[in-house]
């Protein structure tokens, strides 16, 4: 059965086993095929990481936290997914996602922004410029650390 659920979470680290268990029950329960997360404040990741919390059948790509801070992963099930053209920027991870049951594909970012002002600048010339590469539909989400109206 092809699942097309998508689960966006800051996970606030996965460093700790409890957690990445919760992650893995939610996972398996609500059956997701695309998994975003951010604030995962992991220095490294691995397949053995991947199949623990996810199961048989995933791919991924990660971008390492610094310093304890920060980190983004995105995990997609390999039969229902195709992944390409990925992108790592300092606050934001980019893919070509491409649903294999129907060829429809489009661009998704997951940021994680900078908590210092001096660093949203550069955060948005960083998407500035993911945007201005591409002009197909483009999906971005994630934890910004930015205030809109107070």
């Amino acid at each position: 059965m092809i699942c097309e659920n998508f689960l966006v979470w800051n996970v606030r680290g996965l460093n700790s086993r409890a957690r990445r268990n919760v992650v893995r029950d939610l996972v398996g329960q609500e059956r997701v095929s695309l998994i975003s997360l951010q604030e995962t404040k992991l220095d490294d990741c691995d397949e053995a990481m991947i199949m623990d919390m996810f199961g048989l059948g995933f791919d991924f790509s990660f971008l390492p936290a610094c310093h304890t801070c920060r980190g983004i992963l995105l995990a997609w099930r390999n039969d229902t997914w195709s992944v390409s053209n990925i992108a790592r920027g300092e606050f934001s991870l980019t893919a070509e996602i491409t649903l294999k049951s129907n060829g429809v594909s489009w661009w998704l970012t997951n940021v994680y922004g900078p908590q210092a002002d001096c660093d949203k600048v550069h955060f948005l010339d960083e998407l500035r410029a993911i945007r201005a590469s591409n002009s197909d539909s483009w999906l971005i989400y994630g934890d910004f650390k930015l205030i809109y109206k107070a």
